[in-house]
């Protein structure tokens, strides 16, 4: 399968597994009786499969490499915890749909704004008078969901 065919299918799949991971995640939050041990069940089997993806395809890169990197870059980390507490704590009284819904508002701004500054080494996609249309359709349609 090609690259172009691939990458869309897998992102998919990904954007289906956030609603699956929240509602999964906020359950076991809601039976242990404590979000953030259910944040750190998630933090450690997330980090047992990269592991295990990890060593099965093989080491292609040397962890000593991890030393020679700007510290800031290792704050995506910081923002992994942050999303992971976040939605298993206010998921279960909030709803899943809706929290995903902000969710997906706040990736459409952000993603917005990195892609149009080319922030963090991203490719620089200025953002049009096309592609800001899209944005708030997109905006608009996830408020029209909120209102129902």
């Amino acid at each position: 399968m090609s690259e172009s065919l691939r990458d869309p299918i897998v992102m998919l799949l990904a954007g289906i597994g956030i609603p699956v991971f929240a509602a999964l995640n906020a359950q076991l939050g809601a039976r242990l009786g404590s979000p953030a041990l259910a944040a750190l069940v998630f933090a450690v089997v997330a980090f047992s499969s990269i592991f295990v993806y990890r060593a099965v395809l093989g080491p292609s890169v040397p962890l000593s490499n991890l030393l020679h990197q700007p510290a800031h870059l290792f704050f995506a980390g910081v923002l992994f915890a942050f999303y992971i507490l976040s939605i298993t704590t206010i998921a279960p009284r909030f709803g899943v749909g809706n929290a995903v819904f902000f969710v997906l508002l706040g990736q459409i701004l952000s993603a917005g704004v990195i892609d149009h500054f080319g922030l963090f080494g991203a490719a620089r996609l200025e953002i049009s008078g096309l592609r800001a249309a899209g944005m708030l359709l997109m905006a608009g349609g996830l408020f029209l969901i909120q209102r129902s």
